[in-house]
């Protein structure tokens, strides 16, 4: 196929996730009871929408096809992780204490150098990253000005002090 050059709109944003789940109020426990996710609607019993500030969905959750089902292997083609961007550091402190506080499992953290984030499993083994952005002109710039992205452990405890 032979296309002409194209660049998506600088304003194209990704609109929502829709995940495969086993137990939908398994689910719905996670994303709703401890991130904070609102429930929009159910679509039946076997699909829930959820938001963040009464957006139709950023997340669909369903059994459609996957009612009971296991996990999908970690050496397979699929989802590596849904990011969920929060608006301030704080917020993601906020959750870290919520985390925490329920015993919740990370899987990682890292500061990117542009972003912080937190890395955990949803009950199906789907990976979410939980972060916010440094604001884009404290971004780390290699010296031919393109952007330094890097892996450095994420100081927890300073985190932690926003809240």
């Amino acid at each position: 196929m032979d296309l002409p050059n194209y660049t998506i709109p600088a304003a194209t944003r990704i609109g929502h996730v829709h995940l495969k789940v086993s137990d939908l109020q398994r689910s719905l426990d996670f994303y709703q009871g401890l991130l904070g996710f609102e429930l929009v609607t159910m679509y039946g019993q076997d699909a829930a929408f959820i938001s963040a500030g009464g957006y139709h969905h950023h997340i669909g959750l369903n059994t459609w096809q996957s009612k009971g089902g296991r996990p999908a292997p970690k050496n397979t083609a699929g989802l590596f992780h849904t990011a969920i961007l929060l608006p301030s550091r704080r917020d993601l402190a906020v959750l870290l204490k919520r985390l925490v506080d329920a015993n919740y499992p990370l899987t990682g953290a890292a500061d990117h150098g542009v972003s912080e984030a937190l890395y955990l499993d949803d009950p199906d083994e789907n990976g979410v990253e939980l972060y916010w952005d440094r604001a884009k002109e404290d971004w780390p710039l290699n010296p031919d000005g393109s952007i330094m992205m890097y892996t450095r452990q994420l100081d927890i405890n300073g985190l932690l002090a926003e809240i």
